[in-house]
């Protein structure tokens, strides 16, 4: 057929002008290129598919559960050389020329939150090392500390879609008196302040909350002590929190906790009145600070023994991932309430952290512990100090899927 079509075409090339044989020649050449690609085999063309688009339902979102990991260890050494090897008044520091194990923590938790409507939520802190001695190891407290020892929180929580949202949680979870928590790699120090030491770590009972306004939260506990997760007598303890936010920088709390606090339920009073703020002044400064006054009687007409002071605390960003804070604090413990002795203590701290990388951090401290009497041992038996200086190295891993403080 294409032949006779050709030959047609030059019939009429005969009978034409220049100008209209020069266009049938033309024509005629794109007739035998499209002879010549139809003839060849065909090329197969490539293409990447295009990524499918989600729609807004089927994005993926932060998980509600998580898993997370918390090791914590240092080597410290006392300058003091003490001959126990011991550190007075330290929390979780109390080691000297000793590679140890602070801490090594599992958590899992179920977070609630009323934006996503998860009104049920849980968190379960398990927590092993030198750290759970401190927390949970003291027979005054905890008539079987043994059952409970590597539990730090264990809690559920219910979240009550009324007014603004009622937050209700029951079980055992960490204090919120005093600005310090268990967790050194939300802490601007390593070591941790005498308050630290001194107020409650934990709590065994009901929790609620509400956000009174977009600047006052109001919270409520009704528990059964201070570091008492079995009730060892018939009466319960009570405090009131109120937390602000009056900017985006600036935030604190004001604290009342009141209970008694003895076994056989004797009739003395513990009673703290705590307040801390904290203030990220810019991107390189953060100040804070904490006061405190605590008052307890063992009987109604014993003397009471008062703990009264505070301490400030500021950090500063040379780099993203490096800082150097500093910390200072003032204790008056008139009665011995705290070391078992009337003194004024106080302690300097210089803290350099530096981060390598999300998730780990590396502390280098040094620290002076002083008192107006001679209370710090040191490596002659019967012999004591005014003052204490130590320094340390400690490292700080964490993993898992909980964003911001633990």
């Amino acid at each position: 057929m294409r032949t006779i079509v050709l030959m047609m075409w030059g019939t009429v090339l005969l009978a034409q002008t220049p100008t209209e044989k020069l266009l049938l020649e033309k024509i005629a050449q794109l007739e035998r290129r499209l002879a010549a690609l139809e003839a060849a085999p065909a090329a197969k063309l490539s293409v990447p598919p295009l990524p499918e688009v989600k729609k807004a339902a089927e994005v993926e979102q932060a998980p509600a559960t998580t898993l997370n990991f918390y090791l914590d260890g240092y080597y410290g050494y006392n300058f003091n050389r003490p001959a126990d090897g011991k550190n007075e008044l330290r929390a979780y520091d109390v080691s000297h020329n000793s590679f140890t194990l602070s801490q090594g923590t599992v958590v899992i938790e179920r977070a609630a939150s009323l934006a996503a409507k998860r009104y049920l939520g849980a968190r379960l802190d398990l927590q092993f090392g030198q750290a759970t001695q401190t927390l949970q190891g003291n027979r005054l407290n905890e008539p079987r500390p043994a059952i409970y020892r590597n539990i730090f929180q264990a809690y559920g929580t219910v979240i009550a879609p009324v007014g603004k949202g009622i937050t209700v949680d029951m079980g055992k979870f960490a204090s919120s008196l005093g600005i310090e928590t268990n967790y050194a790699k939300d802490q601007m120090n390593y070591s941790r302040s005498y308050f630290f030491n001194f107020l409650p770590y934990y709590h065994m009972g009901l929790r609620t909350s509400y956000p009174v306004s977009e600047k006052i939260n109001a919270t409520y506990w009704l528990v059964n002590g201070a570091n008492q997760t079995e009730d060892f007598n018939r009466f319960k303890s009570q405090a009131v929190i109120l937390s602000f936010t009056p900017t985006a920088k600036l935030g604190g709390n004001l604290n009342y906790y009141a209970g008694r606090e003895t076994p056989g339920g004797r009739s003395g009073r513990l009673q703290i009145l705590d307040t801390y703020w904290n203030w990220n002044v810019n991107s390189k400064w953060t100040l804070a600070a904490e006061a405190d006054y605590v008052i307890h009687r063992l009987l109604p007409n014993d003397a009471p023994k008062r703990v009264t002071g505070g301490a400030v605390y500021a950090r500063y960003r040379f780099h993203p991932r490096w800082s150097v804070a500093s910390r200072y604090t003032l204790l008056n413990d008139k009665g011995g309430l705290f070391s078992g002795q009337s003194q004024n203590l106080r302690d300097f701290t210089l803290t350099s952290t530096f981060e390598m990388a999300e998730g780990f951090q590396m502390r280098w401290e040094y620290r002076r512990d002083m008192s107006n009497h001679r209370y710090f041992r040191s490596d002659s038996p019967g012999e004591f100090r005014k003052q204490m200086d130590t320094a340390l190295l400690g490292l700080v891993w964490w993993f898992g899927g909980k964003q911001g403080a633990w």
